[in-house]
């Protein structure tokens, strides 16, 4: 069975970053929850939490020299 309607977001460039196949005999929420749990592990909302606003490069030096540091302390630990 073909499905009937497609769930997907999409960049301004025209890509299609997420596309969830909605079946014919499936619920409108229940594909929207596996739409959310995609985007969650895709890291989509993050990535665009993370540009919501400018960074300066110096606090992203420093915000990727503190996780390197918190990666290097669970190591040893």
């Amino acid at each position: 069975m073909l499905p009937t309607s497609f769930l997907q977001i999409g960049h301004e460039r025209g890509e299609i970053l997420v596309e969830i196949k909605i079946n014919e005999h499936e619920s409108f929420e229940t594909a929207l929850k596996r739409f959310n749990r995609k985007i969650q592990q895709e890291g989509i909302l993050a990535e665009a939490r993370r540009r919501e606003h400018f960074e300066k490069p110096s606090m992203k030096r420093k915000r990727k020299e503190a996780a390197r540091r918190r990666k290097a302390m669970r190591k040893t630990a």
